[in-house]
């Protein structure tokens, strides 16, 4: 089975020859369908860097990433919008939705821009808002929500195309502990119950501990990993401190 994200050796530089600076130094990895992989390091170690350039926000100087069997640093430009509008899922820490779009239109514009059938679009939006838990608040605007709510409207919005890969960029940032629970159980319930693929990037090791793996990045290189298997998630949380305790800077606890 060929798995839904393969970077090889990627490398990245900011800067010109005379003041270059290396983001990324030959990474590799994998992440196979189904899996919940976080990403952690402290800030400069470059795992933004890195998402930037899985997302196709930016690109890469050396190496391959390839999504779902598609070589995305050998792409055109003119492609690359269309491949992110209809291969990639994004949630964002401050949760990027539409203040004059309900609940439900905010989850539901992607389908209508890909022109889906709207008894389509009712049925999408109204499974992946009952995994999410946020069926009552589908009439609402982002203003009469909570954080978590919003978050959980976000991540709603991301998987509702079905995309090849989900891709969460600190979002658990904006959201008090109780919120930020709620949000990462309710991803897992979409890894589980939609077979959903999902990247995050995050400082927080509570948060990561709701992962299938962990891999540390520390001045642009792979550094470690972490696989859950069948550990409670309490032990994982225990083993992910004990690697950012010798990564050092500000990752969380908490």
């Amino acid at each position: 089975m060929t798995p839904i994200l393969q970077t090889e050796n990627v490398e990245k530089y900011y800067g010109n020859r005379g003041n270059l600076t290396k983001a990324l130094d030959g990474i590799s990895f994998e992440i196979d369908a189904g899996e919940f992989v976080g990403v952690m390091g402290a800030s400069g170690s470059g795992k933004t860097t890195l998402l930037n350039c899985v997302s196709t926000i930016d690109t890469v100087t050396a190496g391959r990433i390839m999504i779902d069997g598609t070589d995305i640093t050998s792409m055109k430009p003119g492609h690359l919008a269309g491949f992110r509008r209809n291969e990639l899922g994004f949630i964002f820490q401050d949760f990027n939705l539409l203040d004059t779009l309900t609940a439900y239109e905010n989850i539901a514009l992607a389908l209508t821009i890909l022109k889906r059938p709207p008894g389509e679009i009712d049925a999408r939006v109204t499974e992946v808002a009952g995994i999410l838990g946020i069926t009552e608040v589908l009439r609402k605007y982002p203003s009469q929500m909570s954080g978590g709510q919003r978050q959980r409207v976000a991540g709603a919005r991301a998987i509702v195309t079905n995309p090849s890969l989900v891709l969460a960029d600190e979002p658990t940032g904006a959201l008090d502990s109780k919120s930020a629970r709620a949000l990462m159980e309710s991803l897992r319930k979409l890894v589980r119950e939609r077979g959903a693929t999902i990247l995050v990037v995050t400082h927080d090791a509570f948060s990561a501990s709701y992962c299938d793996r962990i891999l540390f990045i520390r001045d642009g290189r792979l550094f470690n990993q972490l696989v859950r298997g069948a550990e409670a998630r309490k032990l994982f949380f225990d083993k992910i401190i004990e690697v950012v305790s010798l990564l050092g800077g500000d990752v969380y606890e908490a």
